[in-house]
C-alpha cells in the first residue's frame, strides 16, 4: 500500500456536530414512517380523515418515502462512520424527498391539516444541506 494509500484526513469537529444533528433530525423522520407502517397513526392524536390520506398512498409513493427517510438515516450514520457511502445515502434520500414531495403537493391535494410548509422547508434544507456537506467530506479525503 501507498503512503496515500494510507493517508486520510483528519476528521473536523464539525463532522461529529452535523453527524449527530442529523442523526437525531432524521431519527424523526424514521419515527414518522415507522408509526405509519405500524398502523399507529390514531395513537399520535391523528384525525381519522388524516389517517384516510396517508393510508391511500400508493407504494410507489411509500417506497418514495422509505428510500428518502431511510437514505438521510443511512446518510448520517455512515456520516458518523466516515463513509464515502454516506454520499450515496444522501443521494438516494433526495430521490425520496423528490418522489414524495412530488405526489404530496403536485398530483393531489394534500389536506390542509397536514400541510406544514416550515416542517417540508427544514427537511429539504437538512437533506440539501448534508448532500453538499457529504460530497465535500468525501473530496477532502474525510471519508474513505
Amino acid at each position: 500500500m501507498t503512503i496515500a494509500g494510507k493517508y486520510r484526513a483528519r476528521a473536523p469537529w464539525h463532522l461529529w456536530v452535523i453527524g449527530a444533528l442529523t442523526l437525531a433530525f432524521n431519527a424523526m423522520g424514521i419515527l414518522s414512517y415507522m408509526t405509519t407502517r405500524l398502523g399507529m397513526l390514531a395513537d399520535v392524536g391523528m384525525t381519522p380523515d388524516q389517517i384516510a390520506f396517508m393510508e391511500s398512498y400508493p407504494a410507489w409513493v411509500s417506497a418514495f418515502w422509505a428510500l428518502g427517510v431511510w437514505g438521510a438515516f443511512a446518510g448520517s450514520v455512515l456520516l458518523l462512520l466516515r463513509s464515502r457511502w454516506a454520499v450515496h445515502a444522501m443521494s438516494a434520500a433526495l430521490i425520496g424527498l423528490i418522489g414524495t414531495t412530488a405526489y404530496n403537493y403536485g398530483m393531489i391535494a394534500m389536506p390542509e391539516s397536514m400541510q406544514a410548509p416550515a416542517l417540508d422547508v427544514a427537511i429539504w434544507g437538512v437533506t440539501l444541506i448534508l448532500l453538499v456537506y457529504t460530497r465535500r467530506m468525501a473530496a477532502s479525503g474525510v471519508l474513505r
